[in-house]
């Protein structure tokens, strides 16, 4: 087991690991391009896609923009029709529309050190880390712009969202940075920083017609988490890719752990059976309160395991074949 800043014990990374599942490098996530393809964000989804479906309505895509009228032709969407010029002329005529080029994207890269634990392969950090370099890549390369917003307890780092590589190794070096100021036995944060203050700041950069992708274990939300990303998803595309660790859905016994929120510790008995259900029904209870933001708020919710390789399950999740 690997223990970070949620839960540690004899397994404390005391250093900066060369371990790729405690510790990604800028190499790494740059390493990620070719394993983005196949991918997609957009509202037309591969059968076996987490988006398609119910779904798939939710994911607004690009805009459409009018070209020209013209007349009828054999296989053209009869939708398409413009009714009032085919009274006029006596012939049928349909309107024209060609997809906007370009639908920025928001990508929220969660680094607290409520994401440094993983019980079973990653740290959540690695994987919400991992999975916003494959997202990044793929809508840079389907020629949309992309930025983000990448945060820790201390830092919070705003990148424009921009169609350029050059922007978007700035966003992965600074997500490489914030996950390796990560470890054990970091100085306490007095006040770790609140999903709610990066979601308003978020608010600001993405006005409206935007995809954004918050990456995180959504650690200490509340009703204003409710409010702030019900405002974001009245005028953007928003999918929650929610990074979980094994262990909030399945605890067992493990001896005596540390449980801290980055600020707070405490020693817990995780050999206890009623401390194993009280904390079990509080991750449960957690985790269906985000997957039931989906029908409330009009958003989708991706899960990503920590104990799971992040390539293969994000393309499963996407419906990529191979």
């Amino acid at each position: 087991m690997k223990h970070g800043g949620a839960l540690g014990g004899k397994g404390f990374c005391t250093m900066i690991s060369d371990d790729p599942r405690i510790h990604v490098s800028l190499e790494h996530l740059r390493g990620l391009e070719g394993a983005a393809r196949g991918l997609s964000f957009l509202p037309r989804q591969p059968s076996r896609s987490v988006l398609n479906g119910r779904h798939s309505s939710r994911l607004r895509g690009r805009g459409l923009n009018f070209e020209e009228i013209r007349g009828y032709l054999p296989g053209d969407d009869i939708r398409s029709i413009d009714w009032k010029v085919t009274a006029r002329t006596g012939q049928p005529h349909v309107r024209v529309f060609t997809e906007e080029r370009d639908r920025p994207a928001l990508l929220i890269v969660d680094q607290r050190m409520s994401m440094f634990f993983g019980s079973r392969l990653n740290m959540k950090s690695v994987t919400a880390a991992e999975a916003a370099a494959l997202a990044a890549f793929r809508i840079l390369n389907s020629g949309d712009r992309v930025g983000g917003v990448v945060f820790d307890d201390d830092e919070l780092i705003e990148i424009r969202p921009k169609r350029s590589r050059r922007a978007l190794y700035a966003m992965l070096e600074s997500i490489a940075r914030l996950n390796r100021k990560l470890h054990a036995e970091r100085e306490a944060i007095r006040q770790p920083r609140s999903l709610n203050d990066v979601l308003k700041a978020s608010g600001r950069m993405a006005t409206h017609d935007h995809l954004i992708v918050v990456l995180s274990d959504f650690d200490a939300i509340d009703d204003t988490t409710h409010r702030r990303l019900s405002g974001l998803a009245g005028h953007n595309d928003i999918i929650l890719m929610l990074v979980h660790d094994p262990m909030a859905r399945e605890m067992r016994g493990e001896g005596r752990l540390v449980v801290g929120d980055g600020g707070l510790q405490v020693e817990v008995d995780f050999g206890d059976r009623r401390i194993r259900e009280a904390l079990q029904k509080f991750s449960s209870q957690r985790l269906q309160r985000i997957f039931d933001w989906q029908r409330e708020l009009n958003l989708s919710v991706l899960p990503l395991s920590a104990g799971e390789e992040t390539i293969p399950q994000l393309r499963r999740l996407m419906g990529q074949i191979g």
